[in-house]
């Protein structure tokens, strides 16, 4: 199934059971996909998953930036918003989990010096597709070549 079919299905779902946290979120990724699949580029599951990636970042940032000016209510919004986006991601990895596949690209591609970074980085992103923020790769990258 689908993701736009399966968010379909949820929405209407969250419509039947007035679950309105539920339904915003849904909502937000519904708009999403459609902007994505209008845009003219081949959408695949791959492209599914970094959009959600993006949109589960952009909320963060605007509930840390809400934070910090002291609007706890807005703050809160997205990061229900986020919890709801979240379920569709597949399980994210621990840190020492992106490590242990970090050692082995590394190993793989005989990488030696921060200055072989963007040959790790390609490999470790392909590898851990939606499974990892592009964040905690480059911090566990960036420490284990230094």
């Amino acid at each position: 199934m689908s993701l736009s079919t399966q968010i379909d299905q949820d929405i209407k779902q969250a419509m039947l059971a007035r679950d309105q946290v539920k339904l915003r979120g849904l909502r937000g990724i519904k708009s999403a996909l459609l902007l994505l699949n209008t845009s003219g580029q081949e959408v695949n599951e791959a492209e599914e998953l970094k959009l959600l990636q993006k949109l589960v970042k952009q909320r963060k940032e605007s509930a840390e930036i809400y934070k910090n000016q002291g609007r706890e209510d807005l703050a809160e919004v997205e990061l229900e918003e986020v919890s709801v986006i979240e379920l569709y991601l597949p399980k994210q990895l621990s840190r020492e989990e992106i490590e242990v596949v970090v050692k082995k690209v590394i190993e793989a591609t005989g990488a030696n010096s921060k200055a072989d970074m963007g040959k790790v980085m390609s490999a470790v992103n392909k590898e851990l597709a939606g499974k990892a923020e592009g964040k905690t790769i480059s911090e566990v990258v960036k420490q284990l070549l230094a």
